[in-house]
């Protein structure tokens, strides 16, 4: 395909006036042709509206029309000159009137929108005094208004857009405008901030990366020591334990493995987040040192918001993989294994220990015939009725708190103190839980706990209820979550046992969940305790 320099002669689209190739070319009466801020200024400084190349003189100033023909092949010499000449953009300015070799500009004028080099500066200066000259810069049709040919040296507050000063006498008459330069310089500010904050984000994410890695190690050894445990255990057994420790084994490594794998997938994630703020922060490290006011604010709105990242605060890798699947496995043998179910049990309490939760009781959610402690970590059933609001989130029949936070991922472990009391449940429920009127504590209806019942009976609250055998009588009850996992477990905390474990999946938070019967002595309270290894049974 032929270029624009093969069909005509470069001269043919040069305006007469400023002797460089038409921008916006304009047709007036006589049929010549002229950039419009040339020909306007021409008539401006001129007593006579007369055409500056047949001199014919017109009685008022004539109509003008755009000549779009002109200005499409105008525009296209432009770009074959950017590319013939120079090729892509450097940064750098060029003369926009050298036809031969092109000499760097030293200055651009806002009235012809053309840039000139320092021999053709002097031509221009000396036909047009009254010419506003700038440093050099590219694009300058972009520096003024499309509709009033002004540049846009003014900031409209309102409409978040660059205007010029005929603008702020009719669209944006009563509108809140500022100059370029100070909105520049605000917006500058605020631009550090952001860089500011996305440095931050990169060091956290790669602080996140360098955890991830090191819980990977960790995981590996605890999976390494779980195995050699496994052996351990098994190795005192009978012949007929030999295939249960082998699935054992597999399930292990199988899910250390894809623990590996997701560990990979987040690092990955991770990275490629990283990836994408460091070009963020690239892109906003050239803007920051570019003092172009207007490419500034043109890029600034598409760089100033933060790239769409995911929140890491509450990924993590666990170290420790297999709370209770030992357990699981040897309990089957029940019998033959009740030595080691036990050993296994201890060992799984202190390693459930290191995920304490703060745990504190719900005053909005508490029944009215329910009394908190000031520090809302003890609960009493005062046998009076107190008059207090009825919340949306209170139990109004049925004589149950919650606790102040819920879980939606992660593990977590609470010691409740029963002491003598006789009628409770604990454990914990989904947040969607029925409030008000008649309350069925089930796993269908969005509860997994324990319960005493008639002073010697336990049971936990699956459909149907099943019965416990426990001996001897609880004193202090702990509580584990994991959510991830699906799994609430409860502990004899005094003996080190386990008592019993749900396995369910989880769509929304869970919070911690005491439901309190009527009592008659001063006693019978439930109380959070402090997290410890002791096998006392003290009242905390």
């Amino acid at each position: 395909m032929a270029s624009p320099t093969n069909i005509l002669a470069e001269e043919q689209v040069h305006c007469s006036i400023c002797l460089d190739v038409f921008t916006n070319p304009v047709s007036i009466p006589c049929g010549h042709n002229f950039c419009m801020a040339c020909i306007g200024s021409y008539w401006k400084t001129s007593s006579l509206f007369m055409c500056p190349m047949c001199k014919k003189v017109f009685l008022k100033q004539p109509d003008i029309s755009i000549n779009t023909v002109l200005r499409e092949i105008a525009e296209q010499f432009k770009e074959m000159r950017v590319y013939e000449q120079d090729g892509p953009w450097t940064g750098e300015v060029f003369c926009d009137v050298c036809t031969a070799t092109q000499q760097q500009a030293v200055k651009s004028c806002l009235v012809c929108l053309t840039s000139y080099c320092e021999e053709h500066l002097k031509t221009h200066t000396a036909r047009f005094t009254k010419h506003k000259l700038i440093e050099p810069v590219q694009n300058l049709e972009d520096r003024m208004c499309k509709k009033h040919e002004r540049l846009l040296e003014l900031f409209c507050k309102k409409d978040q857009v660059m205007v010029c000063v005929l603008c702020t006498e009719m669209d944006h008459r009563a509108h809140y405008t500022v100059p370029v330069e100070r909105e520049w310089n605000e917006r500058k500010a605020q631009m550090r901030k952001t860089e500011a904050e996305v440095q931050q984000m990169i060091q956290e994410r790669l602080k996140k990366v360098k955890e991830i890695k090191h819980c990977v190690e960790l995981n590996k050894s605890s999976s390494k020591s779980e195995i050699e445990h496994s052996m351990q255990v098994f190795s005192n057994l009978v012949h007929a334990t030999q295939k249960a420790q082998a699935e054992l084994v597999v399930a292990i490594e199988e899910k250390q493995r894809k623990t590996v794998l997701w560990a990979q997938g987040l690092i990955e994630e991770l990275e490629q987040e990283i990836t994408m703020l460091k070009m963020r922060n690239t892109e906003l490290s050239h803007l920051a040192h570019t003092e172009d006011h207007i490419h500034f604010l043109q890029k600034f709105p598409s760089l100033i918001t933060h790239p769409q990242t995911k929140d890491w605060s509450e990924t993590h890798v666990h170290t420790d993989q297999c709370v209770g699947t030992i357990r699981r496995v040897v309990s089957k043998l029940e019998e033959t294994l009740t030595q080691e179910i036990e050993k296994l049990a201890e060992t799984e309490l202190k390693i459930i220990q290191k995920y304490s939760a703060d745990v504190i009781l719900d005053p909005d959610t508490a029944n009215p015939w329910l009394q908190l402690s000031e520090d809302r970590r003890q609960v009493r059933h005062l046998g009076a009725w107190q008059d207090i609001p009825d919340t949306p989130e209170r139990f109004d029949t049925v004589v149950i708190a919650l606790g102040q936070q819920g879980f939606s991922s992660g593990r977590h472990y609470w010691e409740v103190q029963v002491g003598e009391k006789d009628d409770w449940y604990l454990g914990v429920a989904r947040a969607s839980v029925r409030r008000k009127g008649r309350i069925t504590v089930s796993t269908a209806h969005g509860y997994w706990a324990l319960a005493m019942k008639k002073g010697n009976e336990y049971r936990v609250s699956s459909s149907p209820p099943l019965l416990l055998t426990i001996e001897p009588k609880l004193k202090r009850v702990g509580v584990y979550v994991d959510f991830e996992e699906g799994q609430v477990s409860f502990y004899d905390v005094v003996i080190k046992s386990h008592i019993y474990t749900f396995m369910d999946s989880f769509r929304e938070k869970l919070y911690p969940f005491f439901y309190l019967y009527c009592c008659d002595k001063a006693s019978d309270i439930l109380s959070i305790c402090p997290v410890t290894e002791s096998t006392h049974s003290k009242l905390c």
